[in-house]
C-alpha cells in the first residue's frame, strides 16, 4: 500500500514484524483496535524470519563484513509539528543484531554429471581434431583425396558447430523462460508446492486444536534383490554380482542453488513445547488454523563421542537397551516423585541440581540424561531451576507424541506471519519497506500523539509499539548488558543417528567440553518439515557466545560431522554447506527505562531459550498496558458464523417467519424453523416406509408365482 493511501488515524502503530510485535498486532486487532503494522524490511518476521537458500545468500551478502547498512534519507518534517509538540527521531539505520557472518562450502561446485561430460571422450576428440587441423604434412604436399576428405570434415564440423550454437541458443532461451517463471512465482509469496515424491502417504490429523502431520516410517534398508528406482530418463543399472550398497550421489552446490526454494532456513532455532505458552495461545486464538506442525520424534544426547537416544516417556524407558533393570526402576521412581514438591528438595535450595541428583543415588547414565537432555541445564544450575525444567518437560510429554516438542512446517518464520494474517483478517493494515521517521510527543503529557512515516505523512495514534532496533542508542538504558548467541546452520547429507526412518526430527544436547562452558543445542530437521530438499538434513546449532560463532561451534561440528578438519570420519554425515553468525540475545535487552513517551512500548528480539515464553510473555504484558480490561487474544469466530454489515439473516419461514420473528423474537422463529424441518423429515420417513412395503409385496407375489409353477409341473 502506498503512503498516500494510508489512513491518517489509528489506535495502535507497530514497527517491526517479529513474533512479539505480531502477537500484539493480532491481539489488538481482535478486540477492535485500528492497527497499522509497518516494517522497513522487505520480508516479514525480522530476526525471526525464514529464508529460501537463495534468499539466505542475499541476507548473507547484506550482513557480511564490509557491507554498509542501509540508511534512510534525512528530511526536515518540522512543519508537521503542532503547538505544544516536540519531535523524537527514530533510528534511520536498517541494521540487524547480527555479526561475524562466515560461510563455508564443502561440496563440489558442479554436478558429477557435468564434470564427467567435461572429461568425456567426445570433448577430448574435439580438442585432438582441432590440434590436428593446426598441423600439416612435413613436405607441405597432400594428395587430392585426402584434401577432399579434409574439406568434407571441415564442412561437417562447421555444420555441427552451427547446430551446437543453435542448440546452445535454444538452451539459453529455455533457461531464460525458466528464470522468468521463477521470478513470477517468487513475486507471489505463497507457500511453495513441494512434491513429496514416493515417500508414502502422509496423514494430517487435527489433534488438540493443532494440525499435526504424521509420516509413516519408511524402510531405509532395502531387501535383497531390490535396488533404488532410477530417475526418469536414466537407464536402469545392471545387477551387480555382489549385493553391495549403492553409492550415494553427492549433492553439489549447483544443485543446492537449483533446489533453493525447497529450503526454509530459520535465523532463530527454537521448538514449541506442547503445553507451552505459544501452543496454548495458538489454540486459544484459533491462529493454529493457519499453520501445520510436526512432532519432534526423538531426544538425543552426545556422550563419549557417540550420539545416543534419551528415554523420556515410560515406553521409551522400558524399551531402552542402554539402561539396566535397576536403572529403569530408579529413573521411573525419580520421575514420578519429581512431579510433586518434597521437603528433600527444599534442603537443596540454592545448591546445584547435579548435587541433588547424586543425592538420589542415581548413576552417571541417569545423571547425564536428566541434567543435560531432560532439564537441559548445566552443572551450575540451581536445584529449583533444574526441577522446574524437569517438571515442565514431563508435563508436556504425551500431548502430541512421545516427546514434548512440536515444529511448524516451513520453519519458525511461519508463526509471526500467522499472527499477521489474523491481524489482517480483523482490519489491520500492513506495509513492508515502510518505516516511521519520528514520534510527535506532547510536551505536557509526555505521550506520543502521532508519528511521521518515512514519506512525510502525519498519522495520529494512541499507542506505539517498536522493535528495539528502531530506538536510537542514546535513548536506551545505559546499564543494559550486551549478551550474544552463537549460531550455525548446516546442510548435511545424512542424520547424526541413522534409523529405520529417514523422517526423524531430533533434538540433541551436547554437554560443554570444558567446565563452565556453554552447552550446545542441536536441532536436526528432515525434508518432511518442508525446510530442506530431499536427500539432505538441515541442522541448527545454538549456544551462548563466548567468542565468535565459528570458534564456539566449529569444534562441535568437527566432532559430530564429516568435514575436512575431521579426523575420524567413518559413519558420520557430511557437511555440504554451513553458515556461522552471532546475534544479540533478546533476554538481555532491557525493555523498560527507555527515554521514550509513556505510551511507546519496546519489544526485544529472540532470546536463547528453547521455547517461546519470553516473546509471548512480553507481548501479553504490552497488550495489557494498552488495553488493561480486554481479553488477550480471545478465540476468533469461525468464518461461517460471521455476519458482515449490510447482510440480513433470512428466516426459513419466508415473510411470515420474518414478521413473526419481529413480533415474537428470533428464538421463536428459529424454533418454528426446527419444527418445520422435523415435519419434512417425518414426511420423508413415511415415503420410505411406503416404498419398502411395496417392495415386500412384489417379493411375495414373485414367491407365490414360483410356488404355483412348481405345483403345475
Amino acid at each position: 500500500m502506498a503512503s498516500e493511501d494510508l489512513p491518517s488515524e489509528f489506535d495502535v502503530v507497530i514497527l517491526g514484524t517479529g513474533l512479539a510485535e505480531s502477537v500484539v498486532a493480532a491481539a489488538c486487532a481482535r478486540v477492535g483496535q485500528r492497527v497499522l503494522h509497518l516494517d522497513r524490511k522487505s520480508y516479514y518476521a525480522g530476526s525471526w524470519a525464514s529464508f529460501t537458500f537463495n534468499g539466505l545468500l542475499s541476507w548473507i551478502q547484506e550482513h557480511t563484513a564490509g557491507s554498509q547498512p542501509e540508511t534512510e534519507e534525512l528530511h526536515d518534517w518540522s512543519n508537521l509539528l503542532e503547538d505544544g509538540e516536540e519531535m523524537i527521531c527514530l533510528s534511520n539505520t536498517n541494521s540487524a543484531p547480527f555479526s561475524n557472518v562466515q560461510v563455508y562450502c564443502y561440496t563440489s561446485e558442479k554436478d558429477e554429471e557435468e564434470e564427467d561430460e567435461a572429461r568425456s571422450p567426445e570433448a577430448l576428440n574435439t580438442t585432438e581434431e582441432e590440434g590436428g587441423r593446426g598441423g600439416g604434412d612435413e613436405d607441405g604436399v597432400t594428395e587430392p583425396a585426402e584434401s577432399h576428405t579434409a574439406e568434407l570434415k571441415e564442412e561437417e564440423e562447421e555444420e555441427g558447430g552451427e547446430r551446437r550454437q543453435e542448440g546452445a541458443a535454444d538452451a539459453q532461451e529455455e533457461e531464460r523462460e525458466e528464470e522468468q517463471e521463477e521470478e513470477q512465482v517468487e513475486a507471489f509469496p505463497s507457500r511453495p508446492q513441494v512434491s513429496w515424491g514416493d515417500r508414502g502417504p502422509h496423514q494430517l490429523q487435527k489433534t488438540c486444536g493443532l494440525n499435526i502431520l504424521h509420516c509413516p516410517i519408511t524402510q531405509a534398508i532395502q531387501t535383497e534383490g531390490e535396488g533404488p528406482e532410477p530417475e526418469s530418463g536414466q537407464p536402469r543399472p545392471s545387477a551387480a554380482p555382489s549385493q553391495s550398497e549403492p553409492v550415494k550421489k553427492k549433492i553439489s552446490y549447483a544443485q543446492l542453488l537449483k533446489e533453493g526454494r525447497r529450503f526454509n532456513i530459520d535465523l532463530v532455532s527454537k521448538l514449541m513445547y506442547s503445553r507451552g505458552s505459544l501452543v496454548d495461545l495458538l489454540i486459544k486464538s484459533n491462529v493454529s488454523r493457519y499453520a501445520e506442525f510436526k512432532n519432534v520424534t526423538r531426544i538425543l544426547t552426545y556422550r563419549h563421542g557417540n550420539v545416543e537416544q534419551v528415554p523420556c516417556s515410560r515406553a521409551d524407558v522400558f524399551a531402552s537397551r542402554q539402561l539396566s533393570v535397576v536403572e529403569k526402576r530408579k529413573l521411573m521412581r525419580f520421575l514420578t516423585s519429581c512431579l510433586e514438591e518434597t521437603q528433600e528438595e527444599q534442603a537443596f535450595a540454592g545448591r546445584p541440581y547435579l548435587e541433588f541428583l547424586r543425592d538420589q543415588q542415581l548413576g552417571d547414565n541417569l545423571q547425564h540424561f536428566l541434567l543435560h537432555s531432560i532439564a537441559m541445564a548445566t552443572e551450575d544450575t540451581p536445584t529449583e531451576e533444574g526441577l522446574a525444567s524437569t517438571r515442565h518437560f514431563l508435563r508436556c510429554l504425551g500431548r502430541y507424541g512421545n516427546t514434548p516438542f512440536l515444529f511448524p512446517l516451513y520453519g519458525l518464520g511461519e508463526i509471526p506471519q500467522c499472527f499477521c494474517r489474523m491481524c489482517a483478517v480483523f482490519g489491520g493494515i500492513y506495509c513492508l519497506r515502510h518505516s516511521v521517521h519520528s514520534l510527535l510527543v506532547h510536551k505536557d503529557t509526555n505521550r506520543c500523539k502521532a508519528v511521521i512515516d518515512s514519506r512525510g505523512q502525519r498519522i495520529s495514534c494512541s499507542h506505539v509499539v517498536v522493535e528495539d532496533g528502531y530506538v536510537e542508542a542514546a535513548r536506551k538504558p545505559t546499564a543494559t548488558p550486551t549478551r550474544f548467541l552463537s549460531r550455525a546452520v548446516l546442510i548435511t547429507d545424512g542424520s547424526v543417528l541413522s534409523s529405520e526412518s529417514d523422517q526423524q526430527v531430533s533434538l540433541v544436547t551436547v554437554p560443554p567440553s570444558e567446565a563452565g562452558g556453554p552447552s550446545v543445542r542441536l536441532v536436526e530437521l528432515c525434508p518432511s518439515t518442508m525446510t530442506c530438499m530431499p536427500g539432505t538434513y538441515l541442522v541448527h546449532l545454538t549456544c551462548q557466545s563466548v567468542s565468535s560463532a565459528y570458534q564456539d561451534l566449529s569444534p562441535v561440528v568437527t566432532r559430530m560431522f564429516r568435514t575436512p578438519e575431521s579426523h575420524d570420519q567413518e559413519g558420520r554425515p557430511s557437511v555440504l554447506w554451513c553458515l556461522y553468525f552471532n546475534m544479540a540475545d533478546g533476554s538481555a535487552v532491557e525493555v523498560e527505562g527507555h527515554d521514550l513517551p509513556s505510551n511507546v512500548y519496546v519489544c526485544s528480539g529472540p532470546d536463547g531459550g528453547l521455547g517461546h515464553q519470553h516473546a509471548i510473555g512480553q507481548a501479553e504484558a504490552i497488550f495489557h498496558k494498552i488495553l488493561p480490561e480486554d481479553e488477550f487474544c480471545p478465540p476468533a469466530p469461525n468464518p461461517e458464523d460471521i455476519i458482515y454489515d449490510g447482510e440480513t439473516c433470512t428466516s426459513p419461514l419466508g415473510e411470515e417467519g420474518e414478521e413473526r420473528g419481529e413480533e415474537e423474537g428470533e428464538g421463536e422463529g428459529e424454533g418454528a424453523g426446527e419444527e418445520e424441518g422435523e415435519g419434512e423429515g417425518g414426511e420423508k420417513e413415511e415415503k420410505e416406509q411406503e416404498e419398502e412395503e411395496e417392495e415386500e409385496e412384489e417379493r411375495d407375489g414373485e414367491v407365490q408365482e414360483k410356488q404355483s409353477l412348481k405345483s403345475e409341473e
